[in-house]
């Protein structure tokens, strides 16, 4: 099989391919509160991070206010994409294919209350072997805390697994667990990205079957 033993997928972006949604549903919250945002100002500052650095560091708000955005954000992206439609065919079909031949997991700085509904109703949900959210960790990317936790649920070492991943927090976060990092086409320019091993424009089963078949 080689020495892969883990797949490890990042969420927004990556396994579900929702970041215009996020972005249309930042650029909502940001203008009721009277500070729209650019896609360019998206991109460049916030994809990747977590929901209170993108929220606090635009609208400059903290504590209690600004746990109510977050949580209102969170509700939102729940109401429109639990239906599943943000994670393409091709995704499912390389997640189920790996999970028939390594243990698989989400790792990601959204929430688990985002992250289920999403991954069940695209019928991922049993190809999981363990989901690390926002909930788990303490830090979050581009902090390595939610990499080493997933890697220590599934009892391997960095150099065991391989981590997908769509923006430069993401990749750092990746890379500073000691995890091969590759980084996926689509939401960064590649550019913010050359600290990952690998840059690929799709992940799908050939890309898992390469993985799977190095030695």
């Amino acid at each position: 099989m080689g020495t892969v033993r883990a797949l490890l997928f990042d969420f927004n972006g990556t396994l579900s391919h929702d970041e215009p949604l996020l972005l249309a549903i930042y650029q909502q919250l940001f203008a009721r509160h009277g500070r729209p945002i650019t896609s360019e100002q998206y991109f460049e500052r916030f994809a990747g991070l977590p929901d209170e650095s993108i929220v606090g560091g635009w609208l400059g708000v903290d504590g209690p206010l600004l746990a109510s955005l977050v949580a209102d954000r969170v509700a939102t992206y729940g109401a429109r994409a639990a239906d599943g439609s943000t994670v393409p065919g091709a995704i499912r079909d390389a997640v189920r294919h790996a999970a028939d031949r390594v243990p698989v997991a989400v790792v990601s700085a959204a929430y688990r209350a985002e992250i289920e509904p999403v991954v069940a109703a695209a019928g991922l949900r049993s190809a999981l072997t363990t989901i690390v959210a926002a909930d788990d960790v303490e830090r979050e990317k581009p902090d390595p805390a939610c990499y080493l936790l997933a890697l220590e649920r599934l009892g391997l070492t960095g150099p065991a697994a391989v981590a997908f991943e769509d923006t430069e927090a993401g990749v750092a976060a990746a890379k500073a667990a000691g995890i091969r990092c590759i980084a996926v086409r689509g939401t960064m320019r590649d550019a913010r990205l050359v600290a990952a091993d690998e840059i690929v424009d799709a992940i799908d089963i050939d890309l898992v079957d390469r993985l799977l078949a190095e030695v």
